[in-house]
């Protein structure tokens, strides 16, 4: 499931790391430089120690200089492993290049509705389909919104000028949100059906229903 995220931003006390993902305190210390046996501190590079991972994130002038992930989320835990690897290389290069970085998640939209049973080739179609199965209404507005989908969609895995940072970070969370409503969610539903419904419950619920558990069909009356 999507894991609720709070981005890093600067001087905040605790956000989701860039380093490890998890929600920690975030301890900031000004970069000392030596002059003429002085210990000098500046005020505009930080380094910025997580209290969970232990490991520093480094920032000038009030932006994330490392790790190059900017303000990405990191990628939903159920993703299909292409996917992730896609969603994984657009984190790394979204800060110098968010153009490449939104040509990534566009494709990885394409490939994840391809895994969600999906043609894959018309992305307009593919996410009517899977609003039919599940996905919010406006995710599918929001995706036409950063022209994903709709009239001025820009085909998966192509370069578009006009994108930016705030375009790549958008990408980001709706990909991880398609996750999370059609795959997360339901894999959650099923553990817990599975795990914690006693059996007799589920037999009467299959009855309710009209599966025959012996053979995975559904029983059908007939009127004599």
């Amino acid at each position: 499931m999507t894991i609720p995220y709070t981005p890093p931003s600067y001087k905040s006390k605790a956000f989701n790391c860039p380093l490890c993902g998890a929600y920690a305190d975030q301890i900031w210390f000004n970069a000392m430089y030596q002059d003429t046996g002085r210990n000098l501190f500046t005020n505009y590079i930080f380094l910025v120690y997580c209290r969970h991972c232990q490991k520093f994130s480094i920032w000038i002038d009030e932006k994330m200089v490392y790790p190059t992930s900017g303000n990405a989320p990191l990628p939903n835990p159920d993703m299909p492993e292409d996917i992730r690897n896609d969603f994984i290389e657009a984190r790394y290069i979204v800060s110098m290049s968010p153009r490449g970085a939104t040509a990534l998640l566009r494709l990885a939209i394409q490939k994840l509705c391809k895994h969600l049973g999906e043609k894959g080739k018309d992305l307009n179609e593919d996410i009517g389909n899977l609003v039919q199965k599940g996905l919010p209404v406006k995710l599918q507005k929001a995706l036409d919104n950063v022209r994903v989908i709709g009239n001025n969609a820009v085909h998966p895995g192509q370069l578009d000028l006009t994108d930016d940072i705030d375009t790549a970070n958008q990408l980001f969370v709706f990909v991880n949100l398609i996750c999370d409503s059609l795959i997360s969610q339901p894999k959650q539903i099923d553990e817990f059906y599975l795990e914690k419904i006693p059996v007799t419950a589920k037999e009467a619920i299959d009855k309710r229903d009209g599966i025959d558990t012996t053979n995975n069909s559904t029983i059908t009356s007939t009127s004599v």
